[in-house]
C-alpha cells in the first residue's frame, strides 16, 4: 500500500490570519486520521505553496499525494492553475501518484452545513 498525504490547498491572502480557519481544518483532520500525513499549502502569498509542500512529502517517501482544494466551487485556478502545477509535479516526480479532488464547497455535506449555519444566523 502506497504512503498516502492529504494535502490542503487553499487560495492564500497577503493577511496571514486568513489562513487560520484552513489551520482548524487542518488540526481537525490530523487529529481525526493521526495515520495520515498532512499538510496545507497555498497558492499564493503564504507559504508553502503547493510544489515545496509536494517536494517534501515525497521526500518523507509519500508515493500518493491527494490535493484537495479548500475552495467554494471550481473556478478559474482549479481548472487552469492548478492542474498544470500538478501536471509539472508530475513529470519532475514520475514515481508519485498526484491526484485532485473536487472543490470541497461542492461536496453535499458541505452545501448543507453552509445552509444549515446560514439558517442559524436567522433564527438567533
Amino acid at each position: 500500500m502506497p504512503r498516502t498525504a492529504l494535502i490542503l490547498f487553499a487560495h492564500g491572502a497577503r493577511d496571514p490570519e486568513w489562513a487560520e480557519p484552513m489551520r482548524r481544518v487542518c488540526a481537525a483532520v490530523r487529529e481525526q486520521a493521526p495515520e495520515l500525513q498532512v499538510e496545507l499549502a497555498f497558492l499564493e502569498f503564504i507559504p508553502p505553496d503547493l510544489r515545496s509542500c509536494a517536494e517534501s512529502l515525497i521526500a518523507e517517501c509519500c508515493e500518493r499525494i491527494l490535493v484537495v482544494p479548500m475552495f467554494i466551487a471550481r473556478g478559474g485556478h482549479l481548472k487552469r492553475d492548478v492542474p498544470l502545477l500538478l501536471e509539472e509535479l508530475r513529470q519532475r516526480h514520475p514515481q508519485t501518484c498526484f491526484e485532485l479532488a473536487a472543490a470541497i464547497g461542492e461536496a453535499e455535506p458541505i452545501v448543507q452545513a453552509m445552509a444549515r449555519h446560514a439558517l442559524t444566523l436567522v433564527s438567533d
